[in-house]
């Protein structure tokens, strides 16, 4: 069944929540320390995800009205997209981040930038985004990775 993708709204902030620590807790941890993994999902609480709902625009996909996957977009800058582990490799992924890349085009972005996690560099290699330089946040590797969009 396709994934229905719509904006976000307050009421979805637990629903993303458990998304994102899912995620982040059988996906990521391969290459993450759970430390790091504990310190990031501080940053996912609904309560986090309610402020990020003021701040950013984020969307869900749903399935049968569940919550199965999340990413935001920040002017040019792609954030937070998690797909829940019993949904990874569906291509609901894939789905959010043409989402995303048509708004941004249509809004007039050249391109799109993305803070990657070691777990995800393949998946945004595989959308055409190429690494651009890494950062650490303590001993938290972020990959920054950046596409040029094609104007329509």
């Amino acid at each position: 069944m396709d994934p229905l993708i719509r904006t976000a709204t307050d009421d979805d902030a637990s629903a993303i929540s458990r998304v994102v620590v899912a995620a982040l807790r059988e996906s990521n941890a391969q290459d993450y320390s759970q430390e790091i993994i504990e310190q990031v999902q501080r940053s996912f609480s609904p309560a986090a995800i309610l402020h990020l709902l003021s701040q950013r625009r984020v969307f869900v996909a749903t399935i049968d009205q569940h919550v199965v996957a999340t990413a935001s977009l920040d002017q040019d800058v792609v954030r937070s997209v998690f797909v829940t582990p019993s949904h990874q490799g569906a291509g609901i992924g894939k789905i959010l981040m043409k989402t995303l890349e048509a708004i941004a085009s249509k809004e007039g972005a050249q391109r799109l930038r993305v803070p990657s996690s070691i777990t995800a560099e393949g998946f945004y290699a595989s959308l055409g985004f190429d690494k651009i330089r890494d950062e650490f946040h303590g001993a938290e590797r972020t990959i920054i990775m950046e596409k040029w969009l094609v104007q329509s």
